[in-house]
């Protein structure tokens, strides 16, 4: 296997975050709210979230950012939009896919990678299998290649 280094994994993230960013706005617009309102200037907009269509919008999205990273990695395509661009996929570290529920793992273990200072995604430059401490958690591994082209595990095409 060859693993993803640190630095297409940060383009792939970007891809993905920008992803993320278009369905937030169309979400919260829907709902009326002000995505930047809590962080803006306009005292009148700090109050933002506290309104139902605030709360609702802000839970909306995070089930959609949930979905979107456990749908996509967990599926036949083992990858997002952004590992897919740049020929990435998730799986385990015998090279299969991974299920429903490691990528629900991998998720809420990225949120601990973050909260550390980004140290677990850093971790990927200085580990000899590219791993993020996400990856270690959920035994993980993002490599180049394509489904089926990793592991031995001809399903992903079903």
């Amino acid at each position: 296997m060859e693993y993803a280094g640190f630095w297409i994994r940060v383009v792939a993230a970007l891809i993905d975050g920008v992803i993320m960013w278009v369905f937030q706005m169309v979400v919260y617009a829907a709902f009326g709210v002000a995505m930047f309102g809590a962080t803006s200037l306009d005292p009148a907009s700090s109050g933002a979230f506290e309104t139902t269509g605030g709360i609702i919008a802000y839970l909306i999205s995070l089930a959609g950012g949930l979905a979107y990273y456990v749908l996509m990695e967990s599926s036949a395509k083992q990858a997002t939009v952004g590992k897919m661009a740049l020929g990435l996929i998730v799986c385990d570290v015998n090279g299969q896919r991974i299920t429903p529920l490691r990528a629900v793992g991998r998720y809420f273990a990225k949120i601990l990678s973050y909260i550390i200072l980004l140290i677990g995604y850093i971790m990927v430059a200085f580990t000899e299998e590219k791993t993020g401490l996400h990856d270690i958690i959920c035994s993980t591994r993002v490599v180049k290649g394509y489904p089926g082209e990793v592991g031995v595990d001809t399903s992903v095409f079903d």
